[in-house]
């Protein structure tokens, strides 16, 4: 097997494309061979040493992928060889092939494409938990999407369309709010040239949106906040920007608002069946043409540090996959 290795976490250049070995499973472990993996955020935090997650040295970065299982550890009942899956494992993707734990990948119908598979669990599940669960989105309700053009904020909009919302997508580019007008958002606005405020209280008569989902954080935090509706709900998904807002607390005070922190990974970790009850609504959502990952193109696994700079630029719209 090949694989970018992570032998110094002081950012994208210090990976290494080796070969080693390939990995025999363990107890309760699959091998899968890699035939797609998508990169997220976190791919590029964890490689800088500044992702809450730390694994132990050496690693290969890649939290998601899909390919097809080549062998089964011992007590691995719900997989069999053969079968495609997706997984969600922190680590291992970006490769030829990797060791999963059997438990983390979900097992694909059908007609589901790996590049889309690759791009589908961390984006979803995180928007799903988001919106259904921590925001109790409900038909009818407007939701202000940041950082609407990236994974988890097309996400957003496919799930909150879905749901029955009014969708108000904020991007930094025309070109990304054209995209996000393509896959269902109701209204847009370029927030890099235009004031989020001005905008939000014009496109809502007043009112605000009932729920903002801020995967950005930064500078836009604070008015978003300001302009939330009356019993709005507040998702504090990430932090893209960089910055960590710090917040006026009188702001929730006076709309009665909330500010909801979503952590899918730690959801999923101490819910499990709830998660599992999600990943297969979500899996009827794509077989039903609800949700469908927004590509923003494939790239050859060997071409991995080019994704980074993409990424690296903000120059990502939707999800950017590696395959083999």
């Amino acid at each position: 097997m090949h694989a970018w290795f992570c032998t110094d976490p002081t950012g994208v250049d210090a990976l290494e494309w080796k070969e080693q070995p390939t990995p025999q499973p363990g107890p309760g472990q699959v091998l899968v061979a890699i035939k797609a993996a998508s990169l997220n955020f976190p791919d590029l935090l964890i490689v800088q040493n500044k992702y809450q997650i730390k694994p132990p040295l050496p690693f290969v970065p890649g939290a998601e992928y899909a390919g097809v299982v080549e062998a089964l550890g011992e007590g691995v009942t719900n997989l069999k060889v053969g079968q495609h899956v997706a997984c969600l494992s922190g680590t291992g993707g970006f490769g030829t092939h990797t060791l999963a734990t059997a438990a983390l990948c979900l097992p694909l119908p059908a007609g589901f494409p790996f590049t889309d598979a690759a791009a589908f669990i961390m984006t979803y599940a995180t928007s799903h938990h988001a919106l259904v669960d921590r925001a109790q989105l409900q038909a009818g309700e407007t939701v202000l999407v940041l950082g609407a053009a990236g994974g988890v904020g097309t996400a957003a909009i496919q799930i909150a369309k879905a749901m029955g919302a009014r969708v108000i997508a904020a991007a930094s580019s025309d070109d990304k709010c054209a995209l996000c007008k393509t896959i269902g958002a109701d209204e847009t606005i370029n927030y890099s040239t235009q004031d989020l405020r001005e905008q939000l209280k014009a496109l809502t008569g007043g009112k605000g949106p009932d729920v903002v989902y801020d995967p950005v954080g930064g500078d836009l935090a604070e008015p978003a906040l300001r302009s939330i509706a009356w019993r709005g709900r507040y998702l504090v998904v990430g932090f893209a920007a960089g910055p960590i807002p710090q917040l006026p607390l009188n702001l929730p005070l006076l709309k009665g608002a909330s500010i909801v922190g979503v952590f899918w990974g730690e959801f999923a970790r101490r819910e499990p069946q709830a998660n599992a009850a999600m990943m297969m609504a979500l899996a009827q959502w794509y077989g039903r043409g609800l949700v469908k990952p927004v590509i923003d193109s494939t790239l050859p696994m060997g071409e991995l540090k080019a994704a980074y700079a993409r990424m690296g630029a903000r120059d990502v719209k939707g999800k950017l996959v590696l395959v083999n």
